[in-house]
């Protein structure tokens, strides 16, 4: 097991998801760090995925005031990001877009616009989004979001949460109860349809570097 991937977690129920899945699939050891609790490495490994959680970025408690720093100096040194909901959120700022509230949450199975007309039906679960950082590609769209998808250069922000399969929408049902806006019932082939477009998307970002860019067909749409 050579390859290793910096994971910054933001919340104990928002765990990895259908990233392990492909890690393991491909003996990719995961470094889990726990933003929240003030885990921060020094150094990101290779690559680093930030995930989601209950944080505004315009309000930032002490400890994400520290992962924005800690962001920026791992951009600074050339480590391709990939952010989720939260983290497409922090990685937006830190490449210069700025952060701002929804009309209204966007919440449970949503159907995200591709860039090339496609579709996929998607979990969400935010009340923020983020204008595109400057250079960036957008890449998707949803009726209650502009921005759900975008790359510049190494790094992809992506405002829906393919990582949530099956089993971690029922452990954040469990956490959260009444609160939470998730499907109680599991639909498994839409399930399958973002965990096939999700490991595509993986498998072509972590061949990114500064200076390799490889076509990303599977941003545009199931396979």
């Amino acid at each position: 097991m050579n390859q290793r991937l910096t994971v910054l977690q933001h919340h104990p129920a928002e765990a990895v998801g259908e990233i392990g899945v492909w890690a393991e699939q491909r003996d990719i050891a995961l470094d889990i760090h726990r933003a929240d609790l003030g885990e921060l490495p020094e150094q990101a490994a290779a690559r680093c995925v930030l995930l989601g959680g209950p944080c505004a970025v315009n309000d930032p408690p002490a400890w994400l005031q520290r992962e924005k720093e800690w962001l920026r100096r791992q951009i600074a040194r050339g480590t391709p990001i990939l952010g989720i909901c939260l983290g497409s959120q922090l990685l937006a700022e830190a490449l210069g877009g700025a952060i701002r509230a929804l009309d209204r949450p966007e919440t449970g199975w949503t159907q995200i616009d591709f860039a090339d007309g496609s579709q996929l039906d998607a979990l969400q679960w935010h009340e923020d989004t983020f204008t595109l950082p400057p250079g960036a590609e957008a890449l998707a769209s949803s009726a209650g979001c502009a921005q759900q998808l975008f790359r510049r250069g190494p790094h992809i922000g992506i405002q829906f949460h393919p990582e949530w399969n099956a089993e971690l929408v029922a452990a954040l049902n469990a956490h959260f109860g009444d609160a939470s806006p998730l499907p109680c019932v599991p639909d498994a082939q839409r399930h399958s349809d973002v965990a096939n477009w999700f490991h595509a998307l993986l498998e072509v970002w972590s061949s990114f570097s500064l200076t390799h860019e490889p076509p990303i067909p599977y941003l545009e749409g199931k396979g």
